[in-house]
């Protein structure tokens, strides 16, 4: 199990908030850094954390995105090879922020077309960013029916698609690795979706978690539920971010069980 750290930017800033929120004019912030991206760039690479995702929340195409891109680019020469980035990419341009210095991109939007996964897409992605450097987000959210939908377009759009294991088996042929946020705990700081845990536990490739981590203990319910196989991420509630769990000590927490 490891601890990938995470640097959300909306409007260019560095913030941490209510991912069920986020819209253009109603997004809750839990947090706003006075710090920029290179700085807690700077930081992992450092503290020898690799696998951090740098995630562009603004919309593409508007100027709010490309205040979003230049921090994230600040962010990867800050720590090149170190980070992972998100948000907006497709084929035109995973490329580019591979050679800014990005070690993966992660997608999810583009891989969808009308709530379908798109395979076309998916070539078309590996062909030019080479599978060993995609990500595929699949952040989901819990339907009245039962189960997780993956959800797509700064997860305010349902897919057909649910979370599950056959799923991140069919899927792991085009990726590295997946990256999951429990959307309906995603800063909330109330708690983990232990039955997403439970569903990508079987991963055939490494995948993170994501939503809802509060304490260390939060922590090592991950680690028991799925036999220390699946990665964490922590936002809202880290030190790092307003929080009051203490980086240094998930960072003790986690070495200690390496």
């Amino acid at each position: 199990m490891e601890f990938r750290p995470c640097i959300d930017i909306h409007n260019g800033q560095v913030k941490q908030i209510v991912g069920s929120t986020l819209h253009d004019k109603r997004t809750k912030e839990n947090f706003v850094s006075k710090q920029d991206a290179a700085y807690y760039a700077r930081l992992y690479k450092e503290d020898g954390l690799t696998g951090g995702h740098v995630i562009l929340l603004n919309p593409k195409g508007t100027p709010e995105y490309e205040a979003d891109m230049a921090a994230a680019i600040s962010a990867l020469q800050a720590y090149p090879n170190g980070l992972q980035v998100g948000g907006g990419i497709d084929d035109t341009n995973a490329a580019a922020f591979l050679a800014a210095g990005a070690s993966h991109v992660i997608v999810t939007s583009y891989v969808f077309n009308n709530g379908q996964i798109c395979y076309n897409r998916l070539d078309k992605l590996r062909t030019v960013a080479g599978c060993e450097h995609i990500v595929l987000d699949l952040s989901c959210r819990r339907v009245p029916e039962g189960g997780y939908r993956i959800v797509t377009d700064r997860w305010q759009k349902f897919t057909d698609a649910f979370l599950t294991a056959d799923l991140l088996a069919e899927l792991s042929a085009w990726c590295d690795e997946f990256l999951v946020h429990a959307v309906d705990a995603e800063g909330k700081v109330n708690g983990i979706e232990e039955e997403v845990v439970r569903i990508i536990k079987d991963s055939p490739i490494p995948v993170t978690y994501a939503g809802g981590i509060s304490f260390l203990a939060d922590l090592e319910r991950i680690r028991e539920l799925s036999d220390g196989k699946v990665n964490a991420t922590i936002g809202s509630a880290l030190s790092l971010f307003g929080g009051t769990l203490d980086y240094q000590e998930v960072l003790q927490c986690i070495r200690s069980w390496s």
